[in-house]
């Protein structure tokens, strides 16, 4: 089965309409047990696209990065994230929202319509329509998806040197059965999110050995 290919069509579409800017709106880092969820917003320059922009799940991590330092260049971006403090006081859905609009409020250009990802959409300034798969249909999210997750990746990086053992590096902070063990055997980070039941599970079982001392 051919891969699909993400196209301008909502933007150019959304644009004729509103008149003004039209961003692209992804996140990385709902599911792992460790880590911030990251959110991008790319604006997209139609005459200066970046060649190869895909669904980041469907990229080998250099052709991410190759292709992060290309949308950096040649389009508008926003980054913001949510910290696993964040996630477990507001919940993980409220905190991906709370990363996105970072990410809008990090844009140097107000823009006019959003599209965001999936199928619910944060509170925004501006008018919101949710895109199911967009990552894999509309460009602007496709190049979103590529800068939150070489962003998320790059800060987990930077984590695992802090915090070894865990396989951080390569697990994005993923419930791996490397990174279960190692909750098992080291117990949670700070960066860990006590929200989600492995992570909980495993400060429970700190619990009586607290109380002992």
């Amino acid at each position: 089965m051919a891969r699909t290919i993400p196209t301008l069509e909502l933007e150019l579409t959304h644009a004729a309409t509103c008149g003004g800017l039209i961003v692209g709106i992804d996140e990385a880092g709902r599911g792992p047990l460790a880590g911030p969820v990251v959110a991008a917003a790319v604006i997209l320059d139609v005459d200066r696209l970046p060649c190869g922009i895909h669904d980041s799940k469907t990229l080998s991590r250099p052709k991410r990065e190759a292709l992060m330092e290309a949308i950096l260049e040649q389009a508008i971006v926003g980054v913001g994230e949510a910290s696993a403090a964040e996630i477990d006081e507001i919940n993980i859905l409220q905190a991906t929202f709370l990363a996105m609009r970072r990410a809008v409020e990090a844009l140097p250009i107000p823009p006019a319509v959003a599209l965001v990802d999936g199928n619910r959409a944060p509170r925004l300034e501006m008018p919101c329509h949710t895109v199911v798969k967009g990552d894999a249909t509309c460009l602007s999210i496709a190049a979103a998806s590529i800068v939150a997750k070489v962003t998320r990746d790059r800060i987990m990086d930077r984590l695992a040197a802090e915090h070894p053992g865990f396989g951080w590096e390569r697990n994005a902070g993923y419930g791996t059965a490397e990174h279960i063990e190692a909750l098992r055997q080291i117990g949670p980070t700070p960066h860990h999110r006590r929200s989600f039941s492995p992570v909980r599970a495993a400060f429970e079982a700190l619990l009586p050995q607290e109380l002992a001392e």
